[in-house]
């Protein structure tokens, strides 16, 4: 009971601080992955919080990753927006990653569309594509949800049916459609780097299923899903990881290919959230 009573009191220190900063009431929340910081330039800004500000929240540490906190209007829907996000191999714990999650929860979202960089395994997939995430592996070591579970958060034990929303889905795939955009689909598995997979992981992984591989979402998508969020979700393949087939792949690379990528996965991201 004590680590739930603390859990609590930390969540509404921080809830209380962004309260007192802006009375904006968010219902979708979006975390922007490496190289996907400008996704915010169709945001009509109401208020900005620096994560270094909000009691308890980390602080981004990788580069391409802002740190604040964006609230303010998309296609007409309010939303709040995670400039920067948190990563295990940072040195956080799996809870710590899931906080801001909480957070938002707690400010009022329903929904959570979450976008990251990832490293494509489909042959099919090419450097650029983006892929929506139908389903996931958790390979990170543990669980945001180990520990005390507060009832009013969610269940003891969540049913991982239908983590991704299957509506969503169908309404991302028609969006891209409308846009004439294509639109790869997959399973995303995380793992906590930093550093990159050998050609041994990738053919593992790619045995496994997965489609695309990265070092988050998942903690954030469990604790969302445990709070009962919808959740949205795409990577942008930044590299390609075929073990037959290797190249060498720097952080350089993967943020001017999500860059490049962006404009593309930010209509498609407004697109969804106009129809929410």
């Amino acid at each position: 009971m004590e680590a739930i009573e603390k859990m609590n009191e930390q969540l509404d220190e921080a809830t209380d601080y962004i309260q007192s900063q802006t009375q904006f009431k968010p219902s979708i929340g979006i975390i922007l992955g490496t190289g996907l910081g400008s996704l915010v330039d169709g945001i009509e800004m109401q208020a900005t919080v620096g994560y270094d500000k909000i009691p308890h929240f980390p602080v981004s540490t990788v580069e391409s990753h802002a740190g604040r906190l964006l609230f303010g209007g998309l296609r007409g829907k309010p939303v709040v927006c995670m400039q920067g996000r948190f990563h295990f191999y940072e040195g956080y714990t799996l809870q710590q990653i899931a906080f801001p999650v909480r957070v938002m929860n707690r400010l009022g979202i329903k929904t959570l569309i979450v976008s990251n960089a990832a490293g494509g395994m489909n042959p099919n997939f090419n450097a650029g594509d983006i892929m929506l995430i139908k389903d996931h592996i958790n390979f990170f070591p543990g669980n945001p949800l180990i520990g005390p579970n507060d009832e009013k958060m969610g269940d003891r034990f969540p049913d991982m049916y239908e983590v991704y929303n299957h509506d969503y889905i169908k309404m991302a795939k028609q969006v891209a459609l409308d846009l004439k955009q294509p639109l790869q689909e997959g399973v995303y598995v995380g793992l906590t780097g930093p550093c990159l997979e050998t050609a041994a992981e990738y053919r593992m992984l790619r045995g496994w299923g997965a489609d695309a591989v990265g070092m988050s979402t998942v903690p954030e998508v469990i604790a969302a899903h445990h709070q009962h969020n919808r959740i949205l979700a795409f990577s942008i393949i930044t590299d390609m990881g075929l073990a037959d087939n290797m190249h060498p792949c720097s952080l350089d690379d993967v943020i001017g290919t999500a860059a490049a990528a962006e404009p593309k996965l930010r209509e498609l991201i407004a697109g969804c959230v106009e129809k929410m």
